[in-house]
């Protein structure tokens, strides 16, 4: 049976140390609860650093041992590791610069060296593990590079990665001196994963701008695998939240005093990991604004906020938690009584049931990160209210839990007029009014609560395996290939349809680079010498540059997808061809051409094309769409076709296509061997006007109507060289 490999920085438990001895205990958080309740009966293995360091080897060996029982895994990090690719690399560059906080993004090579270092670490601990039929989930920003490492070293591997931090606009993200190894570290993966819609937007946006990797509706071309990319949003474990504290247990003492006060005061919940991306000062200062603007609110109102501690060792974080003692510092000297507190600040952590005690006392959930992946708290928050049914959530915008919950107050977190007013409306809103948007947050938490989340990409991690083997069976493999020679050589008449861009040359920026090499130019003359052979050219090309290319060779062409036939030493015109409507469409195509700069005008006999490879892709394909349906309007009375290709858009005459060119070369005489290979939609016309005991080959892994696939041009090239020595 296959196994789920689960790889992430942490360990779902830590190890401490405690008067010498080690001491093991289960580690919070989402990840940990999402991942150890899937609902499959696949065995699960988890590596991971275990949270300490252990030099001592035969410590190391017992940490191995003890991890193993329970399926876990160790990576050993030294300090200087943890110095150098954590703290250094992984939050010292990643985390501001994927929160936006570039002002603090640091570039160090001797922390990008320890990145480097330290994710092989991790790659070689899989490949130690894995084995054959196993799956690899790969968690966040630490190990962006790992899925590119373990594919490198085995290509079967299927490979999932899920992104926990957001991932920033390409105008952000181009500016790291590392940005293409970090994109084509994750392009290692089968399938990507991202909390919304716009985290995968800039992901793809800046895979095309910086590797030249176009997308098709979320899938990628890499190399010879197609690499998925989606949205998953992840939730929380929502019973644990909704349940908590119905079992009678009594919270401390400090959490019923402060729940005492929800009887004089209206509570405002706010809890944080101390982080500039929080938006923690912003915050004080907003509550500051409502204070000031509504004095009917005082001594009526309290804010419990809550700070967890954390890197209290680097600069940034202390001169946070200090801009932010002295935040509260003022309010409350500012507006505090002698027997009311503004803002009751607490710089530590709390345990799991005082947590949701504060949740379920509280009137509202200020939560106003200035960038967040997902932000939990606010689905926690929510989750608590079951029972009572009453709360406002205040929520940032910026937060990734935003896409999914609409029905909570969204603010922008730098506007403190607008959290300000949300504070107003919040604690006037109606019972009933927050009844109905709790109830329609708490049904979408339950339903996609964070075993949906893991199962869910899961699932379409095990349907990539199932499409790659798919894939894998109309490849043209060794013994189908020697099965294609086979009948090759027992043939006496054989008939070779070749597309010509992207089948026999890869594609250009410039169409006239794509000039065919000598070495195609023999091949193909070999072929078409053979007795009993006949090699045709089917090519959107025009019948100039195809006959400057291949005229001397002897081989018949088709151009302008079956527009005009070389017949031995003259072009004939298919009947059925008509240019006339050309001089209508030309200034359409000539006004795209002036207002999209970079994109040009193909005019051939019968055909016009308007290309826009080396404009920005989303430019193109905005005006694609602006111009498709004046196109159709056009040419609604002209009997021709809109086809939208690789960057290209053509039109041409409804009746011809490279099928009908093909029937008429094949009708002339009965062919014991047909093969046709070709690249895009065009050639699936070929394809399908062939008998099926044809040789079709498709080169790439799309969806095809050919029996075969092989990966590359350089496949084909390889091919057709056997062919002609056989």
């Amino acid at each position: 049976m296959p196994r789920i490999i689960i790889v992430s920085n942490r360990l779902p438990v830590t190890l401490d140390r405690k008067h010498g001895e080690l001491i093991y205990h289960p580690s919070a958080g989402g990840l940990a609860t999402g991942l150890n309740s899937l609902e499959t009966d696949l065995e699960r293995v988890w590596i991971g650093w275990p949270g300490h360091s252990v030099d001592d080897e035969f410590e190391q060996e017992s940490v191995t041992y003890q991890l193993s029982k329970d399926g876990m895994v160790p990576v050993f990090l030294t300090k200087r590791d943890i110095a150098l690719f954590y703290e250094g690399f992984s939050n010292g560059t990643i985390w501001p610069h994927f929160h936006y906080f570039t002002q603090y993004t640091t570039y160090h090579d001797d922390h990008w060296d320890a990145y480097l270092r330290v994710n092989q670490m991790f790659a070689d601990k899989v490949l130690q593990t894995v084995e054959k039929d196993d799956i690899v989930w790969i968690h966040d920003y630490q190990l962006m590079l790992v899925p590119g490492m373990i594919r490198e070293a085995n290509p079967d591997l299927v490979i999932g990665f899920f992104l926990h931090i957001p991932f920033p606009s390409y105008e952000i993200f181009r500016t790291l001196p590392w940005r293409t190894q970090l994109l084509e570290g994750m392009l290692g993966s089968d399938l990507i994963g991202f909390h919304t819609f716009g985290y995968m937007r800039h992901f793809l946006s800046s895979v095309y701008r910086i590797t030249g990797r176009d997308h098709n509706f979320g899938k990628l071309q890499v190399g010879n695998r197609a690499v998925s990319v989606d949205v998953f949003p992840m939730g929380i474990d929502y019973d644990k939240y909704a349940q908590a504290g119905l079992n009678g247990e009594e919270p401390s003492e400090e959490i019923q005093h402060l729940q005492k006060l929800t009887d004089r005061h209206k509570l405002i919940i706010s809890i944080d990991r101390l982080d500039y991306s929080k938006g923690i000062p912003q915050r004080i200062r907003a509550f500051d604004l409502f204070l000031r603007r509504n004095p009917k609110y005082h001594g009526k109102v309290t804010l419990i906020m809550v700070v967890v501690p954390s890197r209290s060792n680097v600069d940034q974080y202390r001169q946070l938690k200090n801009e932010i003692d002295e935040l509260v510092g003022r309010i409350n000297g500012q507006f505090g009584t002698f027997n009311w507190t503004p803002i009751r600040y607490y710089y530590r952590s709390f345990a799991f049931d005082s947590i949701c005690a504060l949740y379920r006392s509280s009137d509202i959930a200020l939560i106003t990160p200035l960038r967040d992946g997902m932000n939990l708290v606010a689905k926690e928050f929510v989750a608590s209210k079951e029972q009572s049914k009453q709360g406002v959530l205040i929520l940032s915008e910026m937060a990734g839990a935003a896409t999914d919950m609409p029905e909570a107050l969204l603010v922008n977190p730098n506007d403190m007029n607008q959290i300000s007013d949300a504070i107003l409306q919040a604690l006037e809103m109606p019972l009933a009014q927050q009844a109905e948007a709790l109830t329609e947050l708490q049904l979408k938490l339950k339903r996609y609560d964070v075993r949906h989340w893991a199962n869910n990409f899961l699932r379409q991690l095990m349907e990539t395996r199932i499409l790659q083997e798919e894939r894998q069976t109309k490849l043209l493999n060794y013994n189908t290939k020697e099965k294609l020679i086979s009948a090759y050589q027992q043939a006496k008449s054989r008939l070779l349809l070749l597309d010509y861009d992207g089948t026999l040359v890869g594609f250009q920026d410039e169409p006239g680079d794509a000039h065919p090499d000598e070495e195609l130019k023999v091949t193909l003359k070999q072929l078409n010498d053979q007795e009993g052979n006949h090699v045709v050219i089917i090519s959107g090309r025009d019948r100039y540059t195809l006959q400057e290319w291949f005229g001397d060779l002897g081989i018949e062409m088709v151009s302008e997808h079956g527009v005009w036939f070389w017949k031995k030493d003259h072009w004939q015109l298919n009947e059925s061809a008509n240019g006339q409507w050309k001089e209508k469409i030309m200034p359409v195509l000539e006004n795209l051409v002036e207002r999209t700069p970079g994109s040009f005008i193909e005019e051939k006999d019968f055909t016009l094309a308007w290309h826009y490879r080396r404009i920005d892709s989303e430019l193109g394909a905005n005006r694609v769409r602006e111009i498709r349906d004046q196109l159709v309007y056009l040419i609604a009375n002209h009997d021709l076709q809109v086809l939208e290709g690789n960057k290209v858009v053509e039109i041409r005459s409804a009746g011809i296509h490279k099928g009908k060119a093909a029937n008429i070369v094949l009708g002339r005489n009965e062919w014991d061997f047909i093969l046709a290979i070709g690249d895009d939609h065009t050639d699936e016309d070929t394809f399908r006007a062939l008998p099926d005991h044809a040789f079709t080959v498709k080169v790439g892994l799309n969806r095809t109507l050919a029996r075969y696939k092989v990966r590359s041009v350089e496949e084909v090239r390889e091919l057709l060289h056997i062919l002609a020595q056989a």
